[in-house]
């Protein structure tokens, strides 16, 4: 279970939907398109999705438009209170990358054989590692160098990539979100990994005067659109920036957006649909 939005107890009723058939490459394009709606945890089985939204924000409308002109059917479920981020923790399950990096949560027995141990309470904030886009960030951290690079993390979610960057070598790592529940889980994941070299601010935005040699930002399309020239403007004249939270089908957009800025696209790696590009001045 991948969730990307804060997701934990609370007294208001969630709506469950069911989407079914759905075959594997139409999963993540309909979660990427879930999200934007607003609904927060998702499920993926085996030819079906499970996805969670506030019953405040749920749009049947919005919903079955999505699946318009498919055989994909919905089954809708109201669920009262619960603590979902007990049965988040419940079901966590360790992430191994390559034999690079390894994230587990506390209460798992250490993880053999990776360069790189993270350690992380889950909260369900985005970027415990489980999803594609966060994979692709990790993986593309591999090639570069960290050692005393000035780092920012923009949409830092769990933290996970800041406390990498350090463990890679930054000599400083500024970590920045808009929301606070994330903000205060990355603070305990800092913490828990004696992190020492991590500022994090929230923020929803890039307002801060410093260049950086390394920009990680894995957020969304639209965030990374409506902020690339400032993107741009942070980053050192020999500076790299990584990005995901992307679709395979964003990269003309957001190639052009670059240029338009003046940086360009010179890596890219995908895992399924989705994309993670490398880009430079």
């Amino acid at each position: 279970m991948e969730n990307c939005r804060p997701f934990f107890y609370t007294m208001k009723n969630y709506i469950h939907i069911r989407f079914q058939p759905v075959s594997k490459e139409q999963q993540e394009i309909l979660i990427a398109q879930l999200s934007e709606l607003g609904y927060e945890g998702f499920e993926e089985g085996l030819h079906y999705i499970s996805a969670y939204i506030p019953e405040d924000l749920y749009s049947e409308t919005d919903t079955y438009d999505l699946i318009a002109g498919t055989e994909t059917t919905i089954t809708k479920e109201v669920i009262a209170p619960r603590n979902w981020n007990a049965e988040w923790e419940q079901n966590f399950q360790p992430v191994i990358i390559d034999d690079f990096c390894g994230i587990r949560a506390h209460f798992h027995a250490p993880l053999q054989q990776v360069q790189h141990e993270i350690i992380i309470t889950p909260k369900m904030s985005f970027g415990t590692g489980h999803h594609a886009t966060t994979h692709l960030m990790i993986q593309s951290m591999q090639q570069l160098s960290f050692t005393g690079k000035n780092v920012l993390d923009f949409g830092t979610g769990t933290g996970v990539l800041a406390i990498l960057a350090e463990r890679l070598g930054a000599k400083a790592v500024m970590a920045i979100d808009n929301d606070e529940w994330s903000i205060t889980n990355a603070e305990e994941n800092i913490a828990l990994n004696h992190c020492s070299n991590i500022t994090i601010e929230k923020a929803d935005s890039l307002q801060m005067s410093t260049e950086y040699d390394i920009i990680l930002a894995n957020i969304n399309k639209h965030v990374l659109l409506a902020n690339m020239a400032a993107i741009k403007q942070h980053l050192t004249s020999a500076g790299v920036v990584i990005m995901s939270g992307l679709l395979t089908g964003d990269r003309p957009d957001i190639e052009q957006a670059a240029v338009n800025s003046g940086l360009s696209v010179y890596g890219q790696q995908t895992r399924g649909d989705w994309m993670c590009l490398m880009l430079k001045k």
